[in-house]
C-alpha cells in the first residue's frame, strides 16, 4: 500500500496509472480493492499464471544490475541514469529478435511419465 501511495503522489493528476503485477495474492486484497474504488485512474493488469516470459523480464533486470548497476560507480542518480541509458542503447543497437518455437516433439515431458510422488 505505501508504494501504491507513493507511485499515485508522484503521477501527475490527470495521469492514467497502469501497474503489471504477478498473481501474487497480496495483490488481490479487500485492501487493495479498495485502494483501487479510491483511485479510478490506476488499473491493475495481472500476468498470466505461469507466465515464462515474464522470466525474461527477469533476466534482463539481472543482466543490467549485472553489467551496470554491481561494476560501475555512479556519482549520482543523474550519473547512474545516464550509464543505464547508455547500455540500453548499446544493447538495442545490436539486439536481435528471439524466434520463439518448439520443433522437437521428442522431448516433451509427459506428466503420465510420473508417478503420484512425481518421479
Amino acid at each position: 500500500m505505501a508504494f501504491l501511495k507513493e507511485v499515485i503522489a508522484l503521477c501527475p493528476a490527470g495521469q492514467q496509472i497502469h501497474i503489471i503485477l504477478d498473481n501474487l495474492s497480496a495483490h488481490k486484497t479487500a485492501l487493495v480493492g479498495k485502494f483501487l474504488e479510491q483511485h479510478p485512474r490506476v488499473r491493475f493488469h495481472f500476468t498470466p499464471t505461469y507466465s515464462s516470459w515474464l522470466n525474461q523480464v527477469e533476466l534482463w533486470f539481472a543482466k543490467i544490475e549485472r553489467e551496470v548497476i554491481a561494476r560501475g560507480v555512479s556519482t549520482s542518480v543523474a550519473d547512474l541514469a545516464r550509464k543505464l541509458r547508455r547500455y540500453i542503447n548499446a544493447y538495442s543497437a545490436n539486439s536481435r529478435p528471439v524466434q520463439w518455437k518448439y520443433s522437437d516433439p521428442t522431448r516433451r515431458i509427459r506428466t503420465n511419465n510420473f508417478t503420484a510422488t512425481g518421479h
